[in-house]
């Protein structure tokens, strides 16, 4: 079992849900990362999410392209956030670490030495939002004969075909997105979630977590009776932005805390 699948049953043994938190590598600093990883488990994440920063990613809003940025300025590439990773790994052994990001820097560096690499950093899965299920079986292949898992994207406008297709070729969870549009943009509708989400379970038995538009305790409770796992973003990274590298541990920890306790009471 991986150590998502194994995450997920957990929870489910105890009538939880997943928190799973995004930011993007490098942001503020190089040197934020890893505490802010820490930080994150420490508030009650069940799952990472670790952005790859990249120049022109086409599903990310505002806030997101503006960590990239940041990232970028830093000189953060696809190697440092598997670092990154490593340095986490040194007293983390536990919590599921999922990269996120898009095809260029993974192609860039080469598929197969991406997946190596990713294996040598022990990361649990990947998302690349850029590659669709249908294009991707050599990719798909590689990580299956790592052990990493593919996660792939479902949006309102997704036909039952691609559903079929992300059901097929996906692995630890699935990323439901619940906004057409970018990141960070628009607020959640739950009962809109609620609704779509029973077609996507008829065509497999993956977990699944919903991203876009989460941005309190409030939206993730509301999410949270419908979904397996609530994925936020933009909220966080907005946070982070404001506070600064001085203070954006402890403001992350506070961020994340009342919603880990909202989740769960």
């Amino acid at each position: 079992m991986s150590r998502i699948a194994g995450r997920f049953a957990a929870l489910k043994a105890t009538g939880r849900k997943a928190l799973i938190p995004y930011i993007t590598a490098g942001d503020p600093l190089p040197a934020s990362t890893v505490p802010l990883l820490h930080a994150l488990v420490e508030a009650g994440a069940d799952i990472l999410e670790i952005g790859v920063p990249f120049s022109d990613p086409m599903a990310d809003g505002p806030a997101i392209q503006r960590s990239s940025e940041r990232a970028l300025k830093n000189g953060i590439g696809l190697l440092d956030v598997l670092n990154f990773v490593v340095q986490f790994r040194k007293k983390d052994a536990d919590t599921p670490v999922v990269l996120m990001g898009y095809a260029n820097p993974i192609e860039a560096m080469g598929m197969e030495k991406f997946v190596a690499a990713a294996k040598a950093a022990d990361i649990d899965g990947v998302i690349v939002v850029d590659y669709p299920p249908e294009e991707c079986a050599p990719f798909v292949a590689l990580c299956r004969k790592r052990g990493i898992d593919t996660i792939f994207l479902l949006a309102p406008t997704s036909t039952d075909e691609r559903i079929r297709s992300v059901a097929r070729s996906g692995s630890g969870y699935l990323y439901y997105v619940s906004l057409k549009g970018v990141t960070g943009v628009k607020n959640v509708d739950a009962m809109e979630v609620a609704a779509q989400l029973p077609k996507i379970r008829a065509a497999s038995s993956l977990p699944i977590g919903v991203g876009f538009g989460i941005k309190d305790a409030a939206s993730a409770v509301a999410i949270s009776k419908s979904a397996d796992a609530v994925i936020i973003g933009s909220r966080i990274v907005q946070e982070i932005e404001s506070a600064g590298a001085e203070h954006a541990v402890a403001r992350v920890r506070a961020l994340i805390g009342p919603i880990r306790k909202a989740l769960d009471s």
